[in-house]
């Protein structure tokens, strides 16, 4: 009878019905620019991630998103590299069951999902959340926040390929894997990206979108909407620092950017950030894949802006890209590629926001 009064309540609790939550309840936490419209959150911009604390032995999600796109989760544990699971959406509302276990548990477990594919994929909109027991207060912002700007790089493209097994699929691309993921890991800070495939300062790679460039972006809340306006007053993230990390892509040709071009475009998006985030924000100019004529462009647009806490630096070629085993997809850093990037940028972190450099090893 002790038995079958057991078994009973196993199957009770199976067998719960599930509830269904609104993506926008205040008890999710989301990390990225996101606008919600009718208790549904939408967002485009790769790395966007969103946590959420339940309760019960399954949750899944309802999802759409106009092209096939790709999510990482990670269940009961941090943030790192490599996700519990990936999932993809291929088609509109569409129910994805994030964790499910056939154990009856009251314990409350946290699960993080993170966008791992650009905007140039879709629009990614959450409809709701189903669960089969409560949804807890997820964990808040952390006090240490970053704000990454830059391009290819900063999403993640080839970062889980070999530059010997290209081509570049949308599954190699993995924002987790980024030296913008490995500094907030480092530091414990969340962090959001602002960041397309391709783009430049003043010029994009092989001059494709002409006229839309990264300056421009960085006030969409959407990246593929020039008509959405983000309005960084209304969003609780506030970092401490914003990285920018882009040149690569106006000096991928020989046509070269004029000089008087690229810092004009420079400051401008300086002036961006700091009406976002006022005069004392600290901003690092990152000269990426440098060469002395980028290094030199970005110095003298962090020297000339005439503003407070501007500071430029370089990532030499010999930094990541001296051996095949340090690129991914098309010649991007891979996995290894990045954590030498990371490596050279976290003591300049560290300066800029008085945050402390441990011996936590860069994953």
């Amino acid at each position: 009878m002790k038995r079958f009064f057991v078994v009973f309540c196993v199957l009770c609790a199976l067998c719960v019905q599930a509830k269904e939550f609104a993506a926008d309840d205040s008890r999710i936490v989301y990390v990225g620019r996101t606008m919600v419209s009718d208790h549904r959150v939408s967002f485009d911009y790769s790395a966007t991630y969103a946590r959420i604390a339940f309760t019960g032995n399954k949750v899944a999600v309802r999802v759409s998103s106009a092209k096939p796109i790709l999510f990482s989760v990670w269940i009961d544990r941090p943030y790192s590299a490599d996700p519990d699971r990936v999932f993809r959406v291929e088609s509109r509302d569409t129910l994805i069951t994030l964790y499910e276990t056939k154990k009856a548990d009251k314990r409350t477990h946290t699960l993080m999902v993170q966008r791992r594919v650009e905007g140039e994929h879709g629009i990614t909109t959450f409809h709701s959340f189903e669960l089969n027991g409560e949804l807890q207060q997820a964990a808040a912002l952390t006090e240490r926040q970053i704000e990454f700007v830059g391009d290819s790089y900063t999403c993640g493209y080839g970062s889980e390929n070999s530059v010997k097994s290209d081509p570049f699929t949308i599954e190699t691309e993995n924002p987790a894997k980024t030296y913008a993921a490995i500094i907030a890991r480092y530091f414990g800070a969340d962090y959001w990206t602002i960041s397309h495939s391709g783009m430049g300062i003043c010029r994009n790679y092989a001059t494709k979108v002409p006229g839309w460039y990264m300056p421009d972006r960085y006030t969409q809340t959407f990246d593929t909407s020039r008509d959405s306006t983000w309005v960084a007053a209304e969003h609780p993230f506030k970092p401490q620092l914003t990285i920018i990390y882009l040149g690569t892509n106006d000096f991928s040709t020989r046509l070269l950017p004029h000089r008087e071009d690229f810092v004009a475009h420079y400051i401008r998006l300086l002036k961006s950030i700091k009406a976002n985030y006022g005069e004392n924000h600290p901003i690092l100019c990152v000269a990426s894949k440098c060469s002395e004529q980028m290094f030199e462009y970005v110095r003298a647009a962090a020297h000339d802006c005439g503003m407070s806490n501007v500071y430029a630096t370089g990532v030499f070629e010999g930094v990541h890209l001296n051996t095949d085993e340090n690129m991914g997809a098309s010649w991007h850093p891979n996995y290894l590629g990045h954590q030498k990037i990371a490596y050279t940028l976290i003591p300049y972190v560290s300066t800029l926001t008085g945050w402390e450099i441990t011996d936590t090893p860069v994953k």
